[in-house]
């Protein structure tokens, strides 16, 4: 076995260096607390940046919710809608006089101006453009009055609830001339 020499050192350089240890640790110590500190700041701003965000979306969602609530009723006015005018159209083969016809036309026009009040608004598509996004197409004539990609028909009237589309018309689309 080997021996390793001890020496001696004095004791004010253990004590110098001991202290410089020491304010070394704290410096150590108090850069860290600071990183710390700096990090969890960071945190607590970015999740009350994140709680803001999440209250107005939550607002917008309620906004959103309560201007689109009767949208599944209104869903469900259409179809009656669309056989009241099919009994409208019906009356009127009677007679444009008929007392029946006058009947259900004011009513009619009652019902429409009820639903535009609440946001609903017909979509008119024949002679128009076809658009995808408010119209389906069910079927293609050649036309030899209107271009292509013209909605010749409406089978089904569309409809707009505010600025959203609650059902989509149904329409026949020129295929331009025949060939």
């Amino acid at each position: 076995m080997r021996k390793i020499p001890v020496t001696e050192s004095n004791p004010d350089e253990n004590s110098a260096a001991a202290s410089t240890t020491t304010e070394q640790a704290k410096d150590d110590s108090t850069e860290g607390l600071e990183a710390d500190l700096n990090r969890f700041r960071d945190l607590a701003l970015r999740s009350q940046a994140d709680f803001e965000n999440y209250k107005k979306r939550c607002a917008r969602e309620k906004e959103e919710a309560i201007k689109y609530a009767n949208s599944a009723l209104l869903e469900k006015l259409i179809a009656i809608i669309d056989n009241f005018e099919l009994g409208l159209e019906a009356a009127r083969a009677e007679g444009e006089k008929s007392p029946v016809f006058s009947g259900m036309s004011m009513v009619f026009k009652q019902l429409m101006d009820f639903l535009t009040e609440n946001g609903l608004k017909p979509i008119d598509a024949t002679g128009q453009k076809f658009d995808p996004n408010l119209h389906e197409a069910i079927a293609h004539e050649p036309s030899e009055q209107l271009p292509e990609n013209v909605v010749i028909r409406q089978t089904r009237r569309g409809y707009r609830l505010k600025d959203r589309l609650l059902r989509p018309s149904s329409v026949v689309v020129s295929s331009g001339p025949a060939a």
